[in-house]
């Protein structure tokens, strides 16, 4: 049986297709502002970027004022495309390396005041999850926050496969699918699509994830969808959307 293609590929493959300096991809205007949005003041604030990419959101948040960004992610091509733009952009206060967020220990410093992991959580297993939440918990200062978008557990199950995004479930239910990779793909606004997929979970693993990893309050919890402004902007784009859970955010602070 053929082995699937690593998440590493995907991107190394792709990476020229996430490349942008504005709004673009479907998850660009209806997820990563609000990730903006739930990180609350960040000016002169150190962040932690757990699976940058290409360094998009993280340029936005240089842009706000942060103090410094350190993004890692397992996509050298990606980390490639990052470490380019912050050149040509002349960002002395962004790093990025190459790194399996799992196993990755080669940090810059020992504390960040923020943390952010955009659609990371989507490739990894729970188990995976759980061992990188405990260890953006280690890494954060007491009143730090933790700020992660995934797609929303329901949306493969939801929606059929057809633009501007979607998931194969194939056979496999809610409940039977968990821990199981779901292909899918999401759209830029120009019509190009991009390969994305999710290791499956349910609510419950997300909040059982961040017990065992030591954050002892509970997250706030933010189901994302195309909005009125979305609709209005491009109702093409985003109309056959309208109406479905997306994504899910969640924002959780150290309190110690």
């Amino acid at each position: 049986m053929n082995q699937p293609i690593s998440t590493e590929s995907i991107y190394n493959a792709q990476a020229t297709n996430w490349l942008r300096s504005e709004k673009i991809l479907l998850s660009d205007f209806t997820a990563r502002p609000r990730v903006l949005e739930a990180l609350g003041k960040i000016k002169d604030q150190d962040i932690l970027d757990f699976g940058c990419g290409e360094g998009y959101v993280s340029r936005m948040l240089i842009e706000a004022g942060v103090k410094s960004i350190f993004g890692v992610d397992s996509s050298a091509e990606m980390i490639a495309q990052a470490q380019s733009m912050a050149k040509e952009l002349k960002l002395s206060n962004a790093t990025y390396t190459v790194g399996n967020a799992v196993s990755f220990n080669q940090f810059p410093q020992t504390r960040f005041d923020k943390a952010i992991a955009v659609f990371l959580f989507n490739y990894l297993t729970i188990e995976e999850m759980t061992q990188v939440m405990s260890k953006v918990r280690s890494l954060l200062v007491a009143g730090g926050t933790f700020v992660f978008t995934v797609p929303h557990p329901c949306l493969p199950f939801m929606r059929e496969e057809s633009p501007p995004f979607y998931f194969e479930h194939g056979e496999k239910s809610y409940l039977d699918g968990i821990n199981k990779t779901f292909e899918g793909k999401i759209w830029r606004r120009d019509g190009v699509p991009v390969s994305v997929r999710c290791v499956h979970k349910t609510f419950a693993h997300y909040f059982e994830a961040l017990a065992k990893a030591g954050f002892n309050s509970l997250p706030e919890v933010k189901e994302l969808a195309v909005t009125d402004e979305h609709l209005a902007f491009d109702p093409e784009f985003f109309g056959p959307l309208k109406g479905y859970p997306l994504h899910v955010l969640f924002k959780v602070k150290v309190n110690d």
